[in-house]
């Protein structure tokens, strides 16, 4: 998207040229002759640049002083500053207001070209990295399972197009990261991505972090995510948390384009592509009154449905990698490898939280673990729900269990041991084999094990 440019100079002559270089080169671009139109039209919409004028024969609202205001409220905006009667006193006392550069008039294409630039550009890397100091999400899923794949290829798809994508699955999947490459892979990406985490406290402070609040005798006016989003995409996580009357304002918005803040009269016209994400079941959300159905319908363009992590275990290796790698560098932890055992037993286990509490089981090991810091973390440094050691206490497996014959207590033990490997192998019979090296068993037991079992339908003339 291209960048939004406001040009404040009382010269027609002079708004009129800038505004037609810029644009020339791309920009998008908005004039006003005084200061009290540049706040009139900061409040409307908050530019990507200000290029402002020194003087501008309003002793109240000369540059100077505006460009004191707007660093209050918005101390993100860069701005330019230019003068066709310039001093070092006046640019030294812009720059110390925060300014990013000063121009003196007349100035060279090429120079305004330029520094208008570099002033985008700083901005970004300041945002940018303000998110990495926050702990922002990787630039891209990890991975290499048929289920990433696909997701990715459907990525792929939609990502350039200016669709509303609705992503469904369960917390810990990947849904934030996957909002994020859409972004990424957009024609979007120069642009903000911000999220809102719709399940608040407090309805107030959701609406205020969505739409924004004018200014009042108590505090100053607040920018929504929606308007600093402006050319980029909203990403709203858990988005059937949302109040109802939020719903409504948010549907309004989707429709229009435009929304007012709280406690305002104008309308601000904000561009902002919208991707949204639940765990829960929306249709079910619909028929208990707790979501608009015309919110879904305006939301579910697109449908993208992440996998559990249960449904690509082959991908725990490289996440394990990731995540010592990180970890290593957040939290000053050794890194360590997960020897083969560990990881073959953290792939028999279901991982009812996902990436997170994958990610979570691995920085446990780092941190908890006695062991050199070149030694492998070995099975019995994993959590005991990993380990499977919390299965047997599940009461009515184990009177079963118990009132069991030998005999078939080692069936039962051989039963459940194979379905386990066959599940670690996603249901390849003859890896399953060779690794446990018992093909005779696997094959005189292939008559309990499930048809349809991960997808495929296993017989004995498979061996």
């Amino acid at each position: 998207m291209s960048q939004d440019i406001l040009i404040v100079d009382d010269e027609p002559d002079i708004r009129e040229l800038v505004s037609g270089i810029l644009s020339d080169e791309g920009f998008t671009t908005r004039v006003a002759s005084t200061g009290e139109k540049a706040l009139e039209e900061i409040s409307l919409r908050q530019p990507n640049l200000l290029i402002l004028d020194v003087w501008l024969g309003d002793p109240k609202y000369d540059g100077l002083k505006i460009l004191e205001l707007i660093k209050k409220s918005n101390p993100d905006l860069p701005i330019l500053m230019i003068s066709g009667h310039g001093t070092v006193e006046t640019a030294v006392n812009a720059i110390k207001l925060g300014a990013y550069d000063f121009i003196e008039k007349p100035f060279k294409t090429d120079r305004l070209l330029l520094v208008v630039s570099r002033a985008i550009e700083a901005a970004a890397l300041r945002k940018e990295n303000r998110h990495l100091k926050e702990g922002a999400l990787p630039p891209q899923m990890i991975g290499i399972s048929s289920a990433l794949q696909s997701v990715r290829k459907t990525i792929e798809k939609v990502a350039p197009a200016n669709s509303r994508i609705l992503m469904m699955g369960p917390t810990g999947v990947g849904k934030e990261l996957a909002a994020h490459e859409i972004h990424t892979k957009s024609k979007r990406a120069s642009s903000p991505f911000l999220v809102l985490h719709c399940l608040m406290d407090s309805d107030s402070s959701l609406d205020d972090c969505l739409f924004g609040a004018e200014e009042t005798a108590e505090s100053s006016r607040k920018l929504g995510l929606l308007e600093l989003a402006h050319g980029g995409t909203l990403f709203l996580d858990e988005v059937t948390e949302l109040p109802l009357e939020s719903q409504a304002k948010l549907v309004r918005f989707l429709h229009e384009h435009s929304f007012k803040r709280r406690g305002g009269h104008q309308k601000v016209t904000v561009d902002v592509r919208i991707l949204a994400a639940t765990k829960r079941d929306i249709k079910v959300s619909i028929d208990a009154g707790l979501f608009r159905e015309d919110l879904y319908y305006r939301l579910n363009v697109v449908t993208l449905s992440l996998p559990p992590l249960k449904e690509r275990l082959e991908d725990i290796p490289d996440l394990v990698t990731y995540f010592v790698e990180r970890l290593s560098k957040q939290a000053g932890v050794p890194k360590r490898q997960f020897s083969e055992a560990a990881l073959v037993l953290m792939k028999t286990y279901k991982w009812p939280g996902n990436v997170h509490e994958l990610r979570n089981v691995v920085e446990r090991a780092l941190i908890l673990s006695p062991a050199a810091n070149d030694a492998t973390v070995t099975p019995d440094e994993l959590p005991p729900e990993v380990r499977g050691e919390t299965m047997p206490s599940s009461s009515q497996n184990t009177t079963d269990f118990l009132s069991m014959p030998l005999r078939e207590a080692r069936e039962y033990f051989e039963r459940e041991y194979l379905l386990a490997q066959v599940q670690k192998f996603a249901g390849n019979i003859s890896r399953t084999a060779t690794f446990i090296g018992m093909c005779q068993i696997l094959q005189k037991n292939c008559q309990w094990i499930p048809v349809g079992y991960n997808s495929r339908r296993f017989k004995k003339s498979t061996f």
